[in-house]
């Protein structure tokens, strides 16, 4: 195959039909050979949309076999989508979205149901929550508060689990809770969690943000233009009870669905804020003792004592990707002594047990905490001598989280919701594209993949690897 660079066609459908010409191949064998898809193409030509992923490995095969990429710039027309559905996806460094922002009202994921569904038949925001909360014996907080970054808030379930735990161990102590979530949706469900929280621990500063990695934890835009227009609300909560915290919290939906929007990005697809905002939420009757603990604008620190990283990119980006994008930047904001948790699925589970009964070839978990780690000291470069990244061994670094079923279930008759929710759960942590999906489901394979993992192993249950990174006290 020649490798003589070909001008780029005027967008990814017209480049592989080029391709297909050219190399004298039928569009269904090119789509076999670069997505595993065989309609990938026909449904390309229908409509379809076409993901940040879907986009790299097409993109990845043509270079391969000596073809020009793409042009950035022709990724505009494509419509690129995040398919992620985790509470925080990864994103590259700001841009504006100007006028090819989607309608203020775009639902934030495709695959938002899954997610949902995802949350609520699956443990695993439980068994995340219960291995953060081991990290806070490690902790060695300095007043005037203890000092928490979520890094990816989404539903709430995890950082509300945190704050219990938090409050049982540090009953008297501040609290500065800082959350990143760019999803209205998500911040919704969590202000739903916080009533209670402000009840039993009332000495708390909760913070909630919409800006990257790389602002969030100083709460300070990058760039000029965003900086000018940030959006900044106090919001003292008055009142004894979590019934007037909550009918509190609910009057914030007007401020939410004004200011808290989210665009595309013009080159990747993924969602980006159309202004930065930040919720600065207390108690009235605590803001005199809360008065050091209170962030104001332009004058916010990081210097957290435990950073949360909960599946925040996705599992097939570069270990360099992760590094510079997510967990360098929310290093860089520990204090001395303080602690980053970093937790991403890892595979080897029934989970992936079903996909590969579907897409033998599937490997959605190429990267795993050794290579984000190495990564990161690379990225840190000689300030990686303040730090101790810590791997862990299996037994300790790798749990599990299972999908609830009833007794007995599985062992007789397995019902067609419980197979719904097994395949939503494996492919949602696999992954797996909504284009890639249609054509499987329509053939009613993966239901006779499910059943025969579900009954192989009485069950499905997945598997999350974690890290920690630590900063030096001295």
């Amino acid at each position: 195959m020649t490798t003589t660079e070909r001008p780029a066609p005027i967008n990814l459908l017209a480049e592989i039909s080029a391709f297909c010409k050219t190399e004298h191949i039928a569009e269904s064998t090119f789509g076999k050979r670069a997505v595993n898809d065989g309609k990938f193409v026909s449904r390309l030509k229908d409509g379809s949309r076409v993901t940040p992923e879907t986009w790299d490995r097409v993109t990845g095969f043509l270079k391969k076999n000596g073809w020009q990429s793409l042009r950035q710039s022709e990724a505009d027309s494509l419509h690129l989508l995040s398919v992620n559905g985790d509470s925080s996806p990864a994103v590259t460094e700001p841009e504006e979205t100007g006028n090819g922002s989607q309608a203020r009202n775009f639902r934030f994921f495709d695959n938002r149901q899954k997610y949902l569904l995802f949350v609520n038949t699956c443990s695993e925001k439980e068994i995340v929550a219960a291995r953060v909360g081991k990290e806070l014996a490690h902790l060695h907080p300095q007043p005037p508060a203890i000092r928490l970054f979520d890094g990816g808030m989404g539903d709430g379930t995890v950082l509300s689990a945190v704050m219990r735990e938090m409050h049982t161990r540090f009953p008297t102590m501040p609290f500065y809770i800082s959350g990143k979530e760019i999803s209205l949706e998500d911040v919704r469900l969590s202000f739903a969690k916080m009533a209670d929280r402000f009840l039993e621990h009332p000495a708390t500063v909760l913070v909630i943000t919409n800006m990257y990695y790389s602002e969030a934890p100083w709460l300070s835009p990058h760039r000029v233009e965003a900086a000018n227009s940030l959006v900044w609300k106090n919001v003292a909560l008055s009142g004894t009870t979590a019934h007037e915290f909550n009918q509190q919290f609910h009057d914030l939906e007007g401020f939410l669905a004004e200011y808290w929007q989210a665009g595309h990005s013009k080159k990747t697809g993924n969602p980006i804020y159309e202004r930065p905002a930040v919720l600065v939420i207390y108690r009235e009757d605590y803001r005199f003792l809360l008065n050091d603990v209170i962030p104001e604008p332009g004058k916010a620190r990081a210097d957290f004592d435990l950073v949360i990283a909960s599946q925040p990119y996705r599992a097939r980006v570069s270990a360099e990707f992760k590094a510079e994008k997510v967990i360098g930047p929310l290093t860089r904001a520990l204090r001395k002594g303080g602690r980053l948790i970093g937790i991403h699925s890892c595979g080897n589970d029934p989970g992936m047990e079903i996909i590969h009964r579907v897409w033998p070839d599937e490997e959605p978990f190429k990267v795993d905490r050794h290579d984000i780690l190495r990564a990161l000291r690379k990225y840190l470069g000689k300030d990686s001598r303040h730090y101790n990244l810590n791997v862990y061994a299996d037994s300790r670094s790798i749990f599990r989280y299972d999908m609830h079923t009833l007794p007995n279930e599985v062992e007789s008759s397995i019902g067609t919701s419980t197979l719904f929710a097994a395949w939503n759960a494996a492919v949602y942590v696999a992954q797996i594209e909504d284009e890639r999906l249609s054509a499987v489901v329509k053939s009613g394979q993966y239901l006779e993949a499910t059943e025969a993992t579900l009954k192989a192993h009485n069950g499905v249950w997945f598997y999350d690897e974690s890290y920690v990174v630590s900063k030096k006290r001295d």
